[in-house]
C-alpha cells in the first residue's frame, strides 16, 4: 500500500500544475464541467474526542480552507462520533439526508460504516475517506504513510535502546484499536524494524485507542514480564503513551524505558522534554487538512485535473482497488527537534510547550 516515489512526484506534479495555473482551471480541456459553484457544503465526519488533533486542528484546518478555496462561500457540517460507531452511522446518514455536497469521513470502525458509505455514494455524494481508510465504495482517501509511520516509531525506539541492545530485550507492544485499519498498518511498519532484534514479550490491540485501556493492559503486562524487564514500550499513539506512563509510574518504576507515541500532542511533547516519553510521531496536520479540503472541492466543482494532481498514490481497501489517494510522510519527534518541526509550523509556541512546570527542563532542552 506503499506509494513514497509516487507520493513525491505527486507532490511535484501538484507544484507544477500550480504554477501553470492548472489547478485554478474550471472546465476546459480535459477538466470536467463544474457540477457545482462555490456555495459547496461539505459534510466532515471526525471519529472522537480522545485526540484533541481533531477539534484543535483538523476540524478547523479543513473549515478554513474550504471557505478560502469557495471566495468564503463553501461550509463545512462537522460532527464528531467520540469513538462510536453507531453514532457516527446516524451522523453520516444525517449528512445523506441533507444533502452534502460530498463528505470527509474519519472511521471509527472502517468495516461496519461500508454500508453507509453505499448509501451516500447510491445518493449522488461523493465520500472521501479522511486519515483512516474506509471501506466500501470511497472516492479517494488522504492520510500520512501509515506503514512509514510504524517503522519511524520502531527505528527510533531501538535507537533509543542504543548499540548494547540486544534480541533479548523484551518489549511490550501497546497497539491501537482492532477495528482502525491504520493501527494494523502502524503494527506491521513497527514489526518490520523490531522483528529479530527484540522480544516482543506482551503485544496488545487496544479497544478505543483509549488511554484507560492501555494503562490496563500496560498493568497486565508489568505483572507478566517484571516491571525491572521491561526495556522500552511501543504505543502506538500519544494518548496510550500517557496511560502507559501512568501505569509504569503506579508499579513503582522510576528510570522509565524509552515510550513511543505517536500525533505530537501537546501533552506528550511536554513528557518528551520532561525525558518521560522517548518519541512521538509528528504528522503535519495542516497539509493533511489541506488536502482534504482541496480534493473534496475539486470533486464536487469538477475540476478533474486538480482532483486527479492531488490523488497520484494509488491504495487499496478490502473493498476497493486502486482508490486515488494521497499520502503525506511523517517525520519523528523527539527532543532534539521540536523547535523545528511542531514550533516552526506553528502547531504550539514554545510558551505553549514551556509552562511553568516543564521550565527547567525546556531550558535543558535549548527551547526559549
Amino acid at each position: 500500500m506503499r506509494r513514497i516515489a509516487i507520493s513525491v512526484a505527486a507532490s511535484t506534479m501538484t507544484l507544477s500544475l500550480a504554477g501553470c495555473g492548472v489547478l485554478n482551471a474550471t472546465g476546459n480541456g480535459a477538466d470536467a464541467s463544474p457540477s457545482k459553484g462555490d456555495d459547496v457544503t461539505v459534510g466532515l465526519l471526525l471519529p472522537e474526542k480522545t485526540n484533541s488533533r481533531y477539534d484543535k486542528f483538523d476540524y478547523p484546518i479543513i473549515k478554513d480552507k474550504v471557505a478560502e478555496l469557495t471566495g468564503k462561500k463553501g461550509t463545512v457540517e462537522y460532527a464528531n462520533a467520540n469513538a462510536d460507531a453507531s453514532r457516527q452511522a446516524a451522523q453520516l446518514q444525517k449528512m445523506i439526508d441533507e444533502k452534502v455536497d460530498v463528505i470527509l469521513l474519519d472511521a471509527v470502525d472502517s468495516h461496519s460504516v461500508a454500508a453507509e458509505v453505499k448509501k451516500a455514494t447510491d445518493a449522488g455524494i461523493p465520500v472521501i475517506a479522511y486519515d483512516r481508510l474506509a471501506e466500501g465504495p470511497i472516492d479517494a482517501y488522504v492520510s500520512f504513510d501509515n506503514e512509514l509511520v510504524g517503522e519511524v516509531q520502531g527505528r527510533t525506539l531501538l535507537q533509543a535502546l542504543g548499540s548494547g541492545s540486544d534480541s533479548s530485550d523484551k518489549i511490550v507492544m501497546m497497539n491501537g484499536s482492532p477495528t482502525d485499519p491504520n493501527a494494523k498498518q502502524f503494527k506491521e511498519g513497527a514489526l518490520s524494524e523490531l522483528n529479530g532484534k527484540v522480544t516482543i514479550a506482551e503485544t496488545y490491540d487496544t479497544d478505543g485507542w483509549k488511554p484507560e485501556n492501555a494503562e490496563a493492559n500496560m498493568t497486565k503486562a508489568i505483572n507478566a514480564v517484571g516491571k525491572n524487564n521491561i526495556a522500552a514500550v511501543y504505543s502506538a499513539n500519544d494518548g496510550m503513551a500517557g496511560g502507559v506512563i501512568k501505569a509504569l509510574k503506579a508499579a513503582g518504576v522510576t528510570s522509565l524505558p524509552p515510550v513511543t507515541g505517536q500525533d505530537a500532542e501537546l501533552d506528550a511533547v511536554q513528557r518528551i522534554v520532561a525525558g518521560e516519553q522517548y518519541m512521538s510521531v509528528y504528522k503535519p496536520y495542516p497539509d493533511e487538512a489541506e488536502a482534504a479540503a482541496e480534493m473534496a472541492v475539486a470533486k464536487v466543482q469538477g475540476k478533474d485535473i486538480q482532483f486527479d494532481a492531488l490523488t497520484q498514490d494509488k491504495v487499496d481497501s478490502p473493498t476497493t482497488k486502486a482508490i486515488p489517494s494521497k499520502l503525506i510522510q511523517p517525520t519523528a519527534l523527539t527532543k532534539s527537534n521540536i523547535k523545528s518541526t511542531v514550533v516552526a509550523d506553528g502547531i504550539y509556541t514554545v510558551g505553549d510547550i514551556c509552562t511553568a512546570v516543564y521550565k527547567a527542563a525546556c531550558a535543558a532542552a535549548g527551547l526559549k
